[in-house]
């Protein structure tokens, strides 16, 4: 018992708290209990890791049949409503019995959509729309089928290929209903400025297409979840559309993607557009990436390889090739932070970038010490602060000038402009530490500033889950100024969705967002990024989080980063567990 104990003070509580209680249910020898106690506590702990099961590894379960139940015994519906047991064993995997149903429910729609016969288009009038082979390959794709998987790193063209093919399709299907999504609100805002831009084209003038046509939303909105976490539109009431676009795929997790398949209705072409080297979902699952393995669905995929946005020879596109790398895991630190600094960039001391229109790549590379003085954390802030001084200049203008709207605008480009991003929220270097350390920042910088408890103009804020009363959803972001009505009261303006919320109603909860973690940046692009890791972030780090972090930039990527940690970040892949793979079978 002895080492079983070890192991449970090494739990969270809720995970030992579980399996005490599931294990009380069926066993009474305590000499199973240690085993047992491993096996069923390392089942809830992939959930956390994002793996929506376990590699069986020869364990023997047998003692543990109360709890567990095999895949032939729940294959039928009404079977699987008799039966009662927590996990299920389906040949080499364990799970909890959720993620299994989740799984089987998902591949059936995935086989449903790649059997699922559409009105095929011709493209031939179209060729000159697009030049790039990939491209072209991505229109055929969607002419052809009605499930379809565009993937590419930033600046491939997938927003240029997707307003393409939207302007075919409602060329060739008159009336054509299309919904655009993505998993977040800033997700969702990104995808409708990027496609604004792409409809812009003078190529595409003639189709007559607007942005209101589409009105990119969270996925959670177009399914219509609710409190209750129950979608308005399912498998028995879909999605009243001809067509279903969702950006930033890599962000679906299991649970999510199989209430939007499900929803999916009959003759509606699907489209996923994303960048599988991005990180995977927070919660279960790594869908696109288990879509892009299947072998049976390579005529349902195109992978975009000519980047746009990044010039092979420019610092961050090359940067983002160098983690790529497939030899990058076999190289020692000494050697490979060498090449780095050969090949991207030199490690030197942090300083200010002018940002403007016609700014070239710059990376900055400086290192953290291994051990960090108090003196030096102050020296740290200040130097993460100065990519902020736009915005603070912006909130001096609005001050000015409280009544223009032109200011509020030129406030929230300023914000968008740079971000702190991180692996950790706790720590010195960590997410809290810096968002407080930028607020004082502003407050120094701007003494004049009116402040009411945690409010005060500038304060930039983000919800950290969906509150469907107020129309927020978890990622969206806003930023706080003087109420345009009320005199002495705040309200925050939610670019994302074009609204206003008194400060008042929004939860106490709700986090300043001067700095964010990595995953909460996906779908959000600026144009510098400060990416901060300290050697507390080192066991969270792999190669899809740094690849996340840089490739939120368009021109400047600032690294402070602890060697060590740096190190993890280049060479450390991950691939969550998923018996997705072997479910789908077509």
């Amino acid at each position: 018992m002895e080492n079983s104990q070890n192991l449970e003070n090494q739990l969270p509580q809720w995970v030992s708290n579980w399996t005490n209680y599931l294990l009380k249910q069926c066993l009474d020898d305590e000499k199973l209990y240690e085993n047992s106690f491993k096996i069923i506590s390392e089942i809830l702990m992939a959930s956390l890791q994002g793996d929506s099961c376990l590699k069986r590894n020869g364990q023997n379960i047998d003692y543990l049949k109360a709890l567990f139940i095999a895949e032939d015994q729940i294959m039928h519906k009404d079977q699987a409503q008799q039966q009662v047991a927590p996990f299920v064993v389906d040949d080499e995997y364990l799970y909890l019995y959720r993620y299994w149903q989740l799984e089987q429910r998902l591949a059936q729609q995935i086989i449903r959509l790649k059997q699922q016969s559409i009105d095929a288009m011709l493209t031939e009038n179209f060729n000159g729309l697009l030049s790039d082979s990939h491209q072209k390959n991505a229109l055929n794709m969607v002419a052809q089928n009605a499930l379809n998987i565009i993937t590419g790193g930033p600046g491939t063209g997938k927003t240029y290929t997707l307003a393409r093919i939207i302007a075919v399709l409602h060329q060739a299907l008159p009336n054509i209903r299309i919904a655009m999504a993505a998993p977040t609100g800033k997700a969702a805002q990104r995808m409708g400025e990027a496609l604004q831009k792409s409809l812009s084209d003078p190529k595409l003038q003639s189709f007559g297409l607007r942005l209101e046509m589409f009105n990119p939303v969270t996925i959670h909105r177009l399914l219509g979840l609710g409190n209750q976490h129950i979608p308005r539109f399912h498998l028995k009431q879909p999605l009243p559309y001809d067509v279903i676009v969702v950006d930033e795929a890599s962000m679906l997790d299991l649970n999510l993607a199989t209430m939007l398949f499900e929803a999916v209705p009959e003759n509606c072409r699907l489209i996923l557009l994303g960048d599988a080297n991005q990180l995977a979902s927070v919660d279960v699952g790594a869908v696109l990436a288990d879509l892009q393995r299947v072998a049976a669905l390579q005529d349902n995929c195109v992978n975009l390889v000519t980047t746009h946005r990044f010039k092979q020879d420019a610092a961050i596109g090359k940067f983002a090739h160098f983690i790529q790398q497939d030899h990058i895991f076999e190289q020692a630190q000494s050697s490979l932070l060498q090449a780095f600094e050969k090949n991207i960039v030199t490690r030197n001391q942090i300083e200010t970038v002018e940002l403007h229109a016609d700014l070239q790549d710059i990376v900055q590379l400086e290192y953290l010490p291994e051990q960090i003085a108090a003196d030096l954390y102050r020296e740290y802030y200040q130097k993460l602060a100065l990519g902020f001084q736009g915005y603070f200049n912006s909130l001096i203008d609005y001050l000015d000038d409280i009544e223009s709207p032109e200011q509020i605008e030129s406030v929230i480009q300023a914000f968008d402009q740079y971000r702190v991003l991180t692996a950790v929220r706790h720590g010195g270097l960590g997410l809290r530490a810096i968002n407080a350390e930028m607020e004082q920042a502003l407050l120094k910088a701007i003494p004049q500033l009116y402040r009411q408890g945690d409010w005060y103009v500038g304060r930039p804020v983000m919800m950290d889950y969906n509150d469907y009363q107020l129309g927020l959803s978890n990622g969206d972001i806003g930023v706080c100024f003087k109420h345009r009505q009320q005199v002495g009261q705040f309200e925050v303006y939610f670019p994302s969705l074009n609204k206003w919320i008194a400060a008042s109603r929004l939860p106490k909860s709700i986090q300043t967002a001067f700095a964010l973690t990595i995953h909460k940046s996906q779908g959000s692009e600026f144009q510098h990024t400060m990416v901060v890791l300290d050697a507390s972030a080192q066991r969270l780090l792999s190669q899809e989080l740094l690849y996340t972090a840089i490739t939120r930039a368009k021109s400047v990527v600032s690294l402070l980063v602890n060697k060590d940690a740096f190190y993890q970040a280049l060479t450390v892949a991950t691939q969550r567990q998923s018996g997705l793979l072997k479910k789908i079978n077509i």
